[in-house]
């Protein structure tokens, strides 16, 4: 079967970006609250893994090349 694993703009991309911002914030701070900002960073992907899971795609995959277009901005 053919799968396109392009990826676009549209679903899960305000998520992705959140998710970067609140990484990068974590990093700042110090104790228990980093953990939590992080673990909310990383629910906040889940959004797009699902999305990714039922269009038949590989969620890890998409979600590694999403992550690095975002941290190219």
């Amino acid at each position: 079967s053919f799968q396109n694993d392009s990826v676009v703009a549209g679903g899960g991309a305000i998520e992705m970006e959140l998710s970067k911002y609140l990484r990068d914030y974590s990093r700042t701070i110090p104790g228990k609250q980093q953990l939590l900002i992080g673990a909310y960073a990383k629910a906040l992907e889940i959004i797009p893994r699902q999305l990714c899971d039922n269009a038949g795609f590989d969620a890890t995959n998409i979600l590694n090349k999403l992550r690095a277009k975002h941290a190219q901005v």
